[in-house]
């Protein structure tokens, strides 16, 4: 998925929380994830969307039930595209030993 939907996503505090949710207590029902928040269920049904559309939950129906659950890989490599934007994680030049600067740079 592209990072600006990651992104777009990860902006709402409500989904957040939701991914937050997912990715420590497991896979949850809607009606359960529903349960958590003082939204209407067609508000919490947007947020899923938008969740799903970004890739960063998969569902299951079971029965009468859609089951969510958080897809970590997607949420791993969103934060990784986040690091490598700010070079975060990368050598600094100046410490860099193969540096190819004749002045020894």
């Amino acid at each position: 998925m592209p990072l600006d939907e990651v992104l777009r996503a990860l902006s709402d505090p409500t989904r957040r929380e939701v991914v937050r949710l997912l990715s420590r207590r497991g896979p949850m029902t809607a009606g359960e994830l529903g349960d958590r928040f003082e939204l209407a269920k067609s508000t919490m049904s947007g947020h899923f969307n938008v969740l799903r559309q970004a890739g960063l939950v998969v569902t299951e129906r079971q029965g009468t039930s859609i089951v969510y659950s958080a897809s970590l890989s997607v949420v791993e490599d969103a934060l990784a595209s986040v690091l490598n934007a700010f070079g975060i994680g990368e050598p600094e030049r100046a410490n860099d030993k193969t540096s190819t600067d004749p002045r020894g740079g």
